[in-house]
């Protein structure tokens, strides 16, 4: 698997743990969703935590824990299955300021929409990785410095923009 982050390709400094695995003493480690009360419950202070959500999750199951999370990852099992876009601004909505990870098959063209709902790495398979090049990645993340809708690209929108300058 490849992770993306400013358009670049980056080392990843989580660990993604099995639910069978046991929770580790140090480090960062990505629990399931089902493993979640468990390692809230049972994990050190000292460990980050971070938990892979299927995209069907109901955001208000996670209220209680985003104050110990410091990762979120949504999967999205095929690149025309959005619905994990949805439930990212729901996350944000909720207060989550931690990084919340795309996982799956997206593609390069869905990068700047992942932005703009609100994520902050993409975490692709190696097959995509392939097609798709970093420079790819990074073109993508240029192509759309504003968007139409006020999110988390970049501050204000091309709304905003074009209020400002005729105010001028």
């Amino acid at each position: 698997m490849a992770l993306v982050s400013d358009g670049r390709f980056v080392e990843d400094g989580w660990r993604r743990l099995a639910d069978e695995e046991t929770l580790p003493k140090s480090g960062k480690a990505i629990v399931s969703l089902a493993r979640l009360e468990h390692a809230l419950a049972n994990l050190p202070a000292g460990v980050s935590l971070g938990v892979n959500l299927p995209n069907t999750t109901e955001p208000a199951s996670l209220a209680a824990a985003l104050p110990r999370l410091e990762l979120i990852e949504i999967a999205f099992p095929a690149f025309a299955d959005g619905r994990g876009f949805s439930l990212a601004r729901l996350i944000r909505r909720a207060g989550f300021k931690g990084e919340l990870r795309a996982s799956g098959r997206l593609l390069a063209d869905q990068y700047a929409h992942a932005l703009g709902c609100g994520f902050d790495t993409v975490e692709i398979p190696d097959d995509i990785a392939g097609r798709q090049d970093e420079a790819q990645w990074r073109a993508a993340r240029a192509a759309h410095a504003r968007t139409y809708q006020r999110g988390y690209v970049a501050p204000g929108s091309i709304l905003d923009a074009r209020r400002k300058a005729a105010a001028k």
